[in-house]
């Protein structure tokens, strides 16, 4: 991967549910200059266990072979719909880098109050692993999960993408349009689903 040219591009991916059976995620290909180049949307089922399916079927619509790097906002999306950057990086050939924005002691607890007996997600869980911080310009601070790339390049990846505050533009964006397309959608078929709110800021 060559981090130093002007047109390479992520794949930003965030999500956002409200009050909904299910999540809308969006993906945003975004080149090193922040031009936008591409977007697609896929949904996921809140509480459920498909967030990595969801990451895949954003990039099997994309049909992109220009994409350096995935980027997602959470490991821990739409209710405890844990991702597994592993298989998304097996399954595209893409690294994964995934930034989470605040300290945590991990969700291990809640998972067990909220899915008591559910073992799958716990070890989905279990198996993200730790995370890294960075440190950002103006003292600012993420975390990363970094997959199939080296901290330092995913690191590095992730200063070179982030203008202002500590989100980088790409997860930015995308959480922008996955807000727009869920009011949108919610306005136009609303459901049933539990009022989880709209995870602005995922810590693990």
């Amino acid at each position: 991967m060559h981090l130093a040219k002007r047109g390479i591009r992520v794949l930003g991916i965030a999500e956002s549910f409200s009050g909904r059976a299910s999540s809308t995620m969006a993906g945003v290909v975004m080149r090193k200059d922040l031009r936008i180049d591409g977007v697609a949307l896929a949904s996921l089922t809140v509480g459920g266990m498909d967030a990595t399916g969801a990451v895949l079927g954003i990039l099997a619509a994309l049909a992109r072979r220009d994409i350096s790097v995935v980027m997602v906002s959470g490991s821990v999306v739409a209710w405890y719909n844990i991702l597994d950057p592993e298989a998304v990086a097996e399954a595209s050939g893409l690294p994964v880098i995934v930034v989470t924005y605040e300290e945590s002691e991990g969700l291990e607890e809640d998972i067990r109050h909220h899915f008591p007996g559910d073992e799958e997600r716990l070890t989905a869980y279990r198996k993200l692993g730790g995370r890294t911080p960075v440190e950002l310009p103006g003292e600012e601070q993420v975390f990363m999960r970094a997959t199939g790339i080296p901290g330092d390049d995913a690191a590095r990846v992730i200063r070179d993408f982030t203008r202002d505050g500590k989100v980088p533009e790409p997860v930015r964006v995308a959480r922008l349009v996955a807000r727009a397309a869920m009011r949108w959608q919610k306005g136009v078929s609303p459901g049933p689903g539990p009022s989880a709110g709209d995870p602005s800021h995922p810590v693990s």
